[in-house]
């Protein structure tokens, strides 16, 4: 499902444990011996879960293997997910929010996922109900989409809060004219922020 390879990436990108593949083709005459061919394992990638719903918005986390079986699970890292979708129904775009450990100016991040044929050098756009909008760079694309790593100061984090409805607005690259302004709803934000910090 394409939500579990979004949801690793996203937290590679939260410093989680970096995803490694490696492939290795041998002829039957480089096979190695006996001793060198057997495994010595490798470590086992964490598996997502959506651990509550609150509001619109998911609270996705990391379980680690083993966890369950634990009897002093380690800390979880855990997300807000949601999907934004255009006046059609169609989903175009998803949103993560996370509390950063070490809070600086930002105290949280959110990585917002839109389509490949996305303008980039109009940036995205974000506006808390009628506040000023604010526009964040596009960070890197990859095949299944387009990244804006966006920061929150403690003061966007009390507006979302206490806000209804965010707009996320981009253009589209094949009608750069054109603005597609997606609702992310902010019911449940509150309560599902502050499940995050009491983790």
């Amino acid at each position: 499902m394409l939500q579990t390879c979004r949801f690793a990436l996203l937290l590679a990108l939260l410093n989680a444990a970096p995803l490694a593949l490696s492939a290795q083709s041998a002829s039957p005459e480089d096979a190695p011996s006996a001793p060198e061919a057997l495994s010595l394992g490798e470590e086992a990638l964490p598996e997502p879960y959506i651990k509550a719903e609150v509001g619109d918005w998911q609270v996705q986390c990391l379980r680690a293997p083993g966890a369950a079986d634990s009897s002093t699970p380690a800390k979880e890292p855990c997300q807000l997910f949601q999907i934004l979708q255009d006046s059609q129904g169609t989903n175009v775009a998803e949103v993560t929010i996370f509390p950063l450990a070490q809070a600086g100016q930002a105290v949280a991040g959110a990585n917002v996922l839109v389509p490949l044929e996305t303008l980039l050098s109009a940036q995205l756009t974000i506006q808390i109900d009628s506040a000023t909008p604010r526009r964040y760079p596009y960070s890197f694309c990859s095949p299944i989409g387009c990244f804006a790593r966006v920061g929150f100061t403690a003061q966007d984090i009390d507006a979302l809060k206490k806000g209804a409805v965010a707009k996320v607005l981009l253009r589209p690259a094949p009608a750069p004219d054109e603005i597609v302004t997606l609702d992310m709803s902010l019911k449940g934000f509150t309560a599902g922020y502050d499940s995050l910090l009491a983790e």
